[in-house]
């Protein structure tokens, strides 16, 4: 379990607090607008109204004593960039700031953040490749040249294993699990026996996806 902070209740703000709360951890809340503070109470630990742009908001919270702080600020960068800026010289251990553009990310790299994350862009990204490309399941970026895909599995594979098909040699691919419904094979064996009815997730290069599509 981690101690999260969760500055800036927009959108981002409220989908991350309730679902770091829903991974059983501590998550306060803190926003300026009491309507949303109200209303998240209900789904987190705590939650307090305060303006995280006042070095005195974040010295009565003791952001060193909690693992990660989210500045989630809405569209003022200005606010974002301030109270990123505080959090560390406030002694935050871990500033995950929200930016909307690259010089953004530039900015609040510059000034404080540990990371920066682009979640309207990489949400776009990953439902863009999904839907555009035929037989994706699901995708998640790792690298430049790697990332995790969901798929189906090829017709040709059915009844043939893992060994049989040489899957890491011929088309450079690992498989990470197999999803059959409900039910999860994580790091399947070499005599896995593949089913037409199974998802594969897996870690390669796009062109390692092109060949089995």
């Amino acid at each position: 379990m981690k101690s999260i902070l969760i500055i800036g209740l927009g959108r981002f703000g409220t989908y991350m607090a309730r679902k770091f709360t829903e991974l059983g951890n501590h998550v306060m809340a803190l926003d300026i607008d009491e309507e949303k503070i109200d209303e998240i109470l209900p789904f987190v630990t705590s939650a307090q109204i305060g303006d995280a742009t006042k070095p005195a908001v974040l010295e009565g919270l003791g952001v060193d004593n909690f693992d990660i702080c989210v500045v989630s600020v809405g569209e003022n960068f200005q606010s974002s960039l301030e109270t990123t800026s505080l959090l560390k010289e406030a002694g935050a251990k871990y500033v995950l700031s929200r930016a909307s553009t690259e010089i953004q990310a530039k900015f609040l790299l510059r000034n404080g953040a540990d990371e920066v994350v682009f979640a309207e862009k990489q949400m776009a990204e990953r439902l863009a490749v999904r839907y555009s490309a035929k037989n994706i399941f699901d995708y998640i970026q790792l690298t430049p040249e790697y990332a995790i895909y969901e798929i189906p599995t090829p017709k040709s594979w059915e009844g043939r294993t893992i060994r049989d098909k040489n899957v890491r040699v011929k088309y450079n691919l690992n498989i990470l699990a197999v999803k059959r419904g409900e039910d999860l094979t994580p790091v399947p064996d070499a005599d896995y026996v593949f089913d037409t009815r199974d998802r594969l997730i897996v870690m390669c290069k796009k062109d390692s996806i092109d060949k089995i599509r």
